[in-house]
């Protein structure tokens, strides 16, 4: 049995403009695209949905997803710390309206918690809990900080090679899928700590091999040109910020540019600006280095984009003043401060997003044999790519196939 969208605009996920057809899906794939006048078969169909002409894309993916940062769109919480029963509960609920928002696959970009993050992709693989397609990461070391929205205090793992390979192996066997390393501090918590390595090209290395013996991911945060360079030799997956990357950094990450993903955090850097703070909170500073970062990054990201690299959405979201939820607003984003169409904007998050879940050629496109992870957009977010900003937006929700929103609803 199968099911047929009609009428409906196509956006493929490819970055191309979207054309009139019918798309139909059988079981968890799509198995038929079809470009109007044509049409896809109708054997053994067991429902024809009319689009009404809106328009039929890609699930979203979030490729910096913190699903423990507490803040969303539904509850704001002033701090970063919350007692363990109700970061459980929080975090279930973020995931929830990661998808009510249209992004059915997530990368995690680290965890305040050991364990709850593969606990919870375990739910969301079995039925459980509504979720994204997820890559749960391990916990988060905490940064040098001087600010009360540090990401939360957890227990260190110890220095060195050996250390560092044991933690590796200790999160991977947890079943972690991704593993979090701050390789560099963050200014915005702590002055200059953004130019500071935290980890030796030892240590780093010990991880990078650790990571390829039991086939996990290195996620990690990188802003001085030293992290980068670190990231990149030791084999990190996805390099985050990358904001003062330099000439070596870019050939380094050229020469690489088919192994490794790059995410320039926009988000968190406009919400910061933006942001208005309670009269006891000081963001003055912040402010101030969210400036610098913005500046950098809108020099930096058309250089990795004349080079090939892989560039991805994600903004860090959770923050009291930057909430999940929230996350589709990188998209405006990135059409506003880096020069990407809505089109080139949705690419990186659908098709090149399937690329960092590793599911290339079968993620993030609508074509025959993927995946189908479906959206129904009342509008044309090629034209208003702030559509996707408001769920109510979103008609139609599908994840492998299964209907979680559907028309009408």
């Amino acid at each position: 049995m199968s099911i047929v969208f009609t009428n409906t605009r196509i956006f493929d996920g490819t970055g191309s403009t979207s054309f009139q057809g019918e798309v139909r899906v059988e079981g968890d794939r799509i198995v038929e695209v079809a470009a109007a006048p044509a049409q896809v078969s109708r054997n053994d169909v067991s429902r024809v949905i009319d689009c009404e002409n809106k328009t039929l894309m890609p699930g979203m993916v979030e490729a910096h997803a913190h699903l423990t940062w507490p803040t969303s769109v539904e509850k704001f919480v002033p701090g970063m710390h919350l007692p363990t029963e109700e970061l459980a509960l929080t975090a279930a609920r973020n995931a929830r309206i990661l998808l009510d928002h249209g992004f059915t696959s997530a990368y995690s970009a680290g965890s305040l918690s050991k364990t709850l993050e593969i606990t919870l992709n375990e739910f969301f693989k079995s039925g459980g809990l509504p979720g994204p397609r997820f890559i749960p990461s391990s916990v988060e070391r905490e940064p040098p900080n001087e600010s009360e929205l540090d990401p939360g205090h957890i227990e260190e793992h110890g220095k060195g090679a050996d250390a560092i390979r044991d933690f590796v192996q200790d999160c991977a066997e947890l079943g972690a899928k991704a593993i979090k390393f701050l390789i560099s501090g963050e200014s915005a918590l702590k002055p200059g700590a953004s130019l500071e390595l935290l980890y030796s090209e030892e240590e780093l290395m010990a991880a990078g091999e650790e990571a390829k013996k039991h086939n996990v991911w290195l996620t990690g945060h990188a802003h001085a040109a030293e992290a980068v360079k670190l990231g990149v030799k030791s084999g990190f997956r996805i390099l985050y910020h990358c904001t003062y990357a330099d000439d070596e950094c870019l050939d380094l990450l050229e020469a690489k540019k088919d192994e490794i993903f790059i995410a320039p955090t926009i988000g968190i850097v406009q919400a910061t600006l933006d942001a208005t703070p309670p009269p006891h909170m000081d963001m003055s500073h912040m402010k101030n280095e969210s400036q610098i970062v913005l500046d950098k990054l809108k020099e930096l990201v058309p250089k990795l984009r004349q080079r090939g690299l892989r560039l991805l959405p994600g903004g860090d979201y959770g923050f009291p003043f930057n909430p999940n939820g929230k996350n589709a607003w990188d998209l405006e984003l990135w059409v506003r401060h880096f020069g990407y169409s809505p089109a080139e904007a949705l690419n990186a998050a659908t098709e090149l997003g399937g690329m960092l879940m590793g599911h290339e050629g079968e993620l993030g496109c609508i074509k025959p044999g993927y995946i189908a992870d479906l959206l129904v957009i009342d509008g044309d977010p090629l034209a208003d790519i702030t559509l996707l900003q408001n769920k109510n937006n979103i008609h139609t929700i599908m994840q492998n196939g299964h209907f979680y929103k559907q028309l009408g609803e």
